[in-house]
């Protein structure tokens, strides 16, 4: 019996607990690393403050500048004959709305007057040019032609520029030509002058060691005076050609024919003074856009 009552407890106890399964959270995906970047909007005046503030800085005192230059001359007319700016404004456009008109050889628009003037400059200066910047160099180069040619520079670079007109007419009989030689006579002494002393600013020791090397006198003057000299070179030709296009207006003046000077004379002969302030404004405008294509040229072919 006693077997009989451990049987029934043994068989009779109580089943071990189950064991309690515990709930895992899913994990939270990776981020992926191909995800496209968070972009922030930047304002407009956050990315390009700079670049506004500058052109503001640049553009607001030459706009005041030309606002009070009009105003000017708007006192100046409403208490003289000088015409307004209104009234030269609108003969400036009755003039530009036709500049390429022909009604004869001594009357033709004033698009044909600059460029026979820009013309007469690109002769003139060019010979200039292909003489007075060799001529520099070699004055620079070789100190006995500078001893030799500096008194007669000294002499002829102050002379006044319509000065050389008589000799012109005397020596080709055209108005043509003499206007010709007035700009070259007349734009040849910066060029000649500037190159010279670019040409005497390089370093000593850059010849010495030419002459360490045996350099020949060509390579002398690729590898090491032209490049040094250059700078002062462009400065010659930006001066020459402002003085060119200075000097054309009183040449074609005298001379005659078909020209911007020619024509701010025969408006004065007309008493249309309207027109020659627009010849004013013309000619300032050229002789800029020719200084800044120099510079733009000068900047393109610096050595650094």
């Amino acid at each position: 019996m006693t077997a009989t009552i451990l049987k029934h407890e043994k068989f009779g106890a109580t089943p071990p607990a189950a064991a309690t399964a515990v709930a895992v959270a899913p994990a939270a995906p990776a981020a992926s690393d191909d995800a496209p970047p968070v972009r922030r909007h930047v304002p407009l005046v956050e990315k390009y403050g700079d670049e506004i503030a500058g052109f503001f800085r640049a553009v607001i005192p030459v706009v005041f500048g030309l606002a009070m230059f009009v105003a000017i001359w708007a006192m100046l007319s409403a208490h003289s004959t000088l015409p307004g700016p209104l009234k030269t404004l609108h003969s400036a456009i009755a003039i530009f709305s036709d500049p390429f008109y022909r009604k004869g050889p001594n009357d033709q628009g004033i698009g044909w007057n600059i460029l026979m003037s820009l013309g007469r400059v690109g002769i003139g200066f060019g010979m200039a040019a292909l003489i007075g910047i060799p001529l520099g160099f070699m004055i620079g180069r070789f100190r006995f032609l500078a001893r030799m040619t500096s008194p007669i520079i000294s002499l002829l670079r102050p002379v006044s520029p319509l000065a050389w007109l008589p000799i012109g007419l005397l020596v080709f009989k055209a108005a043509n030509p003499a206007a010709i030689w007035v700009i070259f006579i007349s734009s040849i002494w910066p060029m000649i002058v500037n190159t010279a002393v670019g040409v005497r600013e390089v370093p000593q020791d850059y010849l010495n060691v030419a002459k360490v090397l045996n350099l020949s006198e060509w390579k002398v003057f690729t590898r090491i005076l032209f490049p040094a000299a250059l700078p002062f070179v462009l400065t010659g030709i930006r001066l020459s050609i402002g003085v060119a296009w200075l000097v054309i207006v009183a040449a074609e003046m005298l001379t005659g024919g078909v020209g911007i000077g020619f024509w701010v004379w025969d408006e004065w002969n007309n008493l249309n003074v309207e027109h020659i302030i627009i010849a004013i404004f013309v000619v300032g405008i050229v002789g800029l856009l020719l200084e800044q294509m120099l510079m733009l040229i000068a900047r393109r072919f610096e050595y650094r």
